[in-house]
């Protein structure tokens, strides 16, 4: 991990029919671009296994047939997040007597290493998934991990919240590609990008994004996500520096007080993510989404979201339906909801259950940057 300790995973075994099948769920909690965010990250369960406790198995990972239809037998394994770079960097930095770890492609080398004697390298099923950054991650090891098994094993791969823009901000500064790309230096996480993106980029860091580095990916894929993901408008869409005064506060605090403007912002951000995620084509090799128009963020390993009475549906399917559908190839599961606030599906912000979730698990991305073609001024 970034302090130097070991990193770790939680297993739960598979049992049944589903004893030689495997899921590995990669933890997600944003990443870290310069010595003093790694060094914080590196006093924290995001950074150090000293401070990692234990895990609660829920949604995609629950062992309860009632709660997880599909996938509840299988071997459940999820992978902690402690190097801050999406499990891709490969560097070590040093000032003084102050040294960081970025080891993150060598911690998901070791613990796929590590499962293979326990059942791994027989798999007949995988499936490769996580949330948010551990979202992200999927698209960077996808094929890796696909090329560890015979032909036979039928790969998978999903991105739970993963899929990050390369989008301005509304503001019309692009604050999340300053972050990527300081990020890829930093913590060396060239090697672990697509070779074939890198080569169809004059800046390798761009593959970082999800977007580019789909095109290139020959592995059925599954892509999670709301089309108004609430870490996304609040760290990367609509950013502290795009926003001083604070007009965006309510909005984000709580999307029914969306103002018409905002809401035609936010229908534009929407777009985008549409128009991204069809340029990319992976639908043609055997891939599915299911994008709702709830203002979420990581909705596979919540229970309440992935398959419950009350969980949000796209098409009366619920998420857990919809993956089920597309990895078992029951029938074409591509999901995707009219825009907001259509929906009535989706829990309303005075929900406990979501208060929760936006408060929760929505990290901050600590993305923001300043942005030199916008003057600092408040004005209506």
């Amino acid at each position: 991990c970034l302090d130097g300790s070991p990193p770790g995973y939680h297993l739960h075994r598979g049992f049944g029919s589903g004893a030689q099948n495997w899921i590995l769920q990669m933890e997600g909690g944003a990443w870290c671009n310069d010595e003093l965010s790694c060094y914080l990250r590196s006093k924290t369960a995001y950074g150090s296994s000293l401070y990692m406790g234990s895990w609660n198995f829920s949604g995609i990972l629950s062992n309860d047939p009632n709660m997880n239809p599909d996938f509840y037998n299988w071997n459940r394994v999820f992978l902690r997040y402690c190097d801050g770079a999406s499990f891709a960097g490969n560097s070590e930095y040093r000032n003084g007597t102050k040294r960081l770890y970025f080891r993150g492609l060598r911690i998901w080398d070791a613990i796929v290493h590590d499962l293979f004697p326990e059942g791994l390298q027989h798999a007949e099923k995988a499936l490769l998934s996580g949330c948010s950054a551990g979202g992200l991650a999927t698209f960077l090891h996808c094929d890796n991990f696909s090329q560890l098994f015979p032909e036979t094993t039928i790969v998978k791969c999903m991105s739970d919240a993963g899929f990050f823009l390369d989008v301005k901000d509304k503001s019309g500064y692009n604050n999340i590609r300053h972050f990527f790309r300081s990020l890829v230096k930093f913590q060396g996480v060239e090697q672990s990008l697509s070779e074939k993106c890198v080569n169809s980029h004059h800046d390798p860091y761009l593959c970082f994004f999800p977007q580019h580095a789909l095109k290139h990916i020959r592995i059925p894929y599954f892509v999670l996500n709301s089309a108004y993901d609430v870490t996304q408008v609040d760290n990367i869409f609509v950013p502290l520096s795009s926003d001083p005064c604070g007009h965006w506060k309510n909005c984000k605090l709580n999307y029914t007080m969306c103002t018409p403007n905002e809401i035609n912002i936010l229908q534009g951000y929407r777009s985008q993510m549409l128009k991204a995620l069809r340029s990319t084509k992976f639908l043609e090799n055997g891939g599915g989404m299911f994008i709702n128009s709830c203002f979420s963020h990581c909705q596979s390993e919540e229970q309440y979201s992935w398959f419950a009475p009350l969980s949000p549906k796209v098409h009366n399917k619920t998420i857990a339906v919809a993956v089920g559908d597309w990895y078992f190839g029951r029938e074409v599961s591509v999901e995707v909801d009219c825009p907001y606030p259509c929906n009535p599906t989706c829990l309303k912000p005075n929900s406990l259950i979501q208060i929760v979730d936006l408060q929760g698990r929505a990290q901050n991305l600590n993305v923001t940057e300043k942005n030199p073609h916008k003057k600092n001024s408040c004005s209506h």
